[in-house]
C-alpha cells in the first residue's frame, strides 16, 4: 500500500501520472489550458499535467487560470511550471483575454449555497459554460458535469448508464444539466470537439465521501444510512482520465460517466473505517431502495481501472483522519436526497 502520511506525500501520489497518460499526452498537439485550477481537484490535475508534459517532452505549456482565493497556491503551482492566469473567466473582459489554447479543461462549478441563490448557481453553471466554448471554438473541451443530472435508481440495478435518460433532482443537478445542454449547443453549432465528464465521486484523503464518514466516526456523530449506497473514485483516476478525455471529444460532445467499478455500501465503509480508527460508528436510518448511482463500465474500457482500490482508500482514509492531518473542511452532501445543497 501506498504510503500517503502528508500532504506532500498524497500531493505527489495524486500527480504521478502513469505511462497511459504520458502515451496519450505524447500524441496531443498543443497547450492545455485549465479552467478554475484552484477548486478542489485543479491543483491536483495541473500538477499531473504538469509532470506527464515533462514525461512526453511535448513542450507544451500548462496554463492555470483562476482566482487563486487559497494564498500561496498561485506561486506553488507557478514553480512548479505551470503558466499561472489570475483571472475571473465569469468577467467578460479577463475571459477575452485569456490566452488562446487547442486543449481547453473546464471545471468551474457552483454547488454548496445554492438553495436561496439559484440565480448565482445557474449563472455559473449554464451561462458562463456558453461564454467559455464561445470564447474557445474551435478548441478542443472537456468539461466536468456531475452523476447528480440521473435519478436516483434502485440499487439493483447496478446504476445509469450514459444513455440512461436524465432526470435531475434540485436545482443544482438542473443547472448541470443546462450547462450539458449549453455546451452542446455550443458544440453542434461552431463545430467545437467536447466531452462532457459526469463525475461522482471523486476522492482523496482530505475531501470526499469516505472523509465525511470518518470525520463522522472520529467525532461520534450519527450517520445516516439512507442513502446507503454510493460511488467513488480515486481523485487521481479522475483527474488522468479528464486529460485522456481529450482525445475523445467529439461533436455532439462525447459523453462519459467517470467513478469507480464498486457500488459502495455506506454501512460497510462506516463499519470499515471505525474498525481502522478503534471507533466506533454510530448508525441511524435504514438504507432506501435506491440511490444515486453510475456505470462507468465505457471509462474502464476506454482507460482501464483505477490505480488506487476502495479497500486501500479507506486503509488510507482511516490513517489520516485519525491522525488529524488536514483536511479541506468541504462536505460532499452524498447524503441529499431532495437535491438541495
Amino acid at each position: 500500500m501506498a504510503v500517503m502520511r502528508t500532504v506532500a506525500e498524497l500531493e505527489e501520489r495524486l500527480s504521478r501520472p502513469r505511462d497511459v497518460l504520458v502515451d496519450d499526452l505524447r500524441k496531443l498537439d498543443g497547450d492545455i489550458l485549465i479552467l478554475g485550477a484552484g477548486g478542489k481537484l485543479g491543483p491536483s490535475l495541473v500538477r499531473l499535467a504538469l509532470r506527464g508534459v515533462a514525461e512526453a517532452g511535448t513542450g507544451a505549456r500548462v496554463i492555470a487560470v483562476s482566482r487563486f482565493s487559497e494564498p500561496g497556491l498561485a506561486d506553488a503551482l507557478r514553480a512548479q511550471g505551470a503558466v499561472i492566469v489570475e483571472a475571473d473567466v465569469a468577467d467578460d473582459a479577463a475571459l477575452a483575454a485569456l490566452p488562446d489554447a487547442a486543449n481547453v479543461l473546464f471545471l468551474v462549478g457552483a454547488k454548496f449555497g445554492t438553495s436561496g441563490r439559484e440565480h448565482a448557481t445557474w449563472a455559473t453553471n449554464a451561462y458562463l459554460p456558453g461564454r467559455v466554448a464561445q470564447r474557445f471554438a474551435g478548441s478542443r473541451i472537456v468539461a466536468l458535469s456531475t452523476g447528480n443530472v440521473y435519478p436516483l435508481v434502485p440499487v439493483t440495478t447496478g446504476g445509469c448508464v450514459e444513455q440512461t435518460p436524465v432526470q435531475p433532482v434540485g436545482e443544482y443537478a438542473m443547472s448541470c444539466l443546462g450547462r450539458e445542454r449549453v455546451l452542446s449547443h455550443f458544440s453542434v453549432r461552431d463545430d467545437t470537439p467536447m466531452a462532457l465528464i459526469r463525475l461522482n465521486y471523486a476522492v482523496e484523503m482530505r475531501y470526499g465521501v469516505l472523509v465525511d464518514v470518518a470525520a463522522a466516526v472520529l467525532g461520534g456523530h450519527p450517520i445516516d444510512l439512507t442513502m446507503g449506497h454510493a460511488n467513488i473514485v480515486w481523485q487521481g483516476y479522475a483527474n488522468e482520465v479528464t486529460l485522456r478525455a481529450l482525445h475523445h471529444t467529439a461533436t455532439p460532445p462525447f459523453v462519459l460517466n467517470l467513478t469507480g467499478p464498486e457500488l459502495v455500501s455506506i454501512r460497510q465503509v462506516a463499519t470499515a473505517l471505525a474498525a481502522r480508527m478503534g471507533r466506533e460508528a454510530h448508525l441511524t436510518g435504514t438504507e432506501a431502495p435506491t440511490a444515486l448511482l453510475s456505470n462507468a463500465q465505457l471509462c474502464h474500457r476506454l482507460f482501464g481501472y483505477p490505480d488506487v482500490p476502495v479497500a486501500e482508500l479507506i486503509d488510507l482514509t482511516a490513517q489520516w483522519v485519525a491522525d488529524g492531518n488536514p483536511l479541506l473542511g468541504k462536505p460532499t452532501g452524498f447524503q441529499r436526497r431532495d437535491g438541495n445543497f
